[in-house]
């Protein structure tokens, strides 16, 4: 907004308030694929079929309930290489694993063990926190605060009463957590095996009214 431009329609203070929480993570997912691929489409499926089950066992071994371990449908299409011209090199069968972890002291292990077992490709590990919806509350709750001290703030200083709150508006709180991450503050843990912190985050907007001059 230019510093010049006016308030068209003046009602009170606007504010945003921020607040963010850093807890230490409990919980890891590990995503993984199997990539086959056989020259006829039936050996594609079946040598990926397997390592599907082999993958899974490998995970029961280490205590993972499969009720944590979420796999796609099996996936065929044809594959091709391309240069002077487009040769076809077999059919290519796809299965995908997101594997939920509560004990992060098992992550390498079990990484080591479905490698072994089968899955060919890494795609990374997420970390998070179960009491996330608790924290994102008092993120919420310390951001409210926040924005109350800031517009108090601004009435004294102005020399003019605050009123009661007119208007609340949630701010996204993944464009606000991309915020925090643009000015060095990232949630760590997020793509390599060190578990780091979890930052939760929360904003709010809050419009309140003014109820006159400060009496003197």
């Amino acid at each position: 907004m230019r510093i010049d431009q006016s308030i068209e329609t003046p009602w009170g203070i606007s504010v945003f308030g921020a607040a963010s929480i850093d807890a230490a993570p409990d919980v890891a997912r590990l995503r993984v694929a199997i990539k086959e691929t056989r020259q006829q489409a039936g050996e594609a499926f079946e040598v990926t079929r397997r390592a599907v089950n082999q993958v899974r066992e490998v995970v029961r071994g280490h205590g993972v309930p499969d009720r944590h371990v979420s796999t796609s449908r099996l996936n065929l299409e044809s594959s091709y290489v391309y240069g002077a011209e487009r040769k076809f090199v077999g059919y290519e069968c796809t299965a995908s694993f997101v594997i939920e972890l509560r004990t992060l002291d098992a992550l390498e292990a079990v990484l080591v063990d479905v490698v072994e077992a089968g899955a060919n490709e890494v795609g990374g590990v997420e970390f998070d926190v179960r009491t996330k919806k608790e924290l994102r509350a008092e993120a919420r709750r310390a951001a409210v605060a926040a924005a109350r001290e800031k517009a108090a703030l601004y009435a004294e200083a102005a020399g003019v009463r605050l009123g009661g709150v007119v208007h609340i508006k949630d701010v996204d709180s993944e464009q606000l957590q991309n915020s925090y991450r643009s000015h060095g503050r990232s949630a760590a843990g997020e793509g390599d095996l060190t578990p780091g912190r979890i930052t939760v985050t929360a904003g709010v907007v809050i419009g309140f009214s003014i109820v006159g001059d400060v009496e003197t």
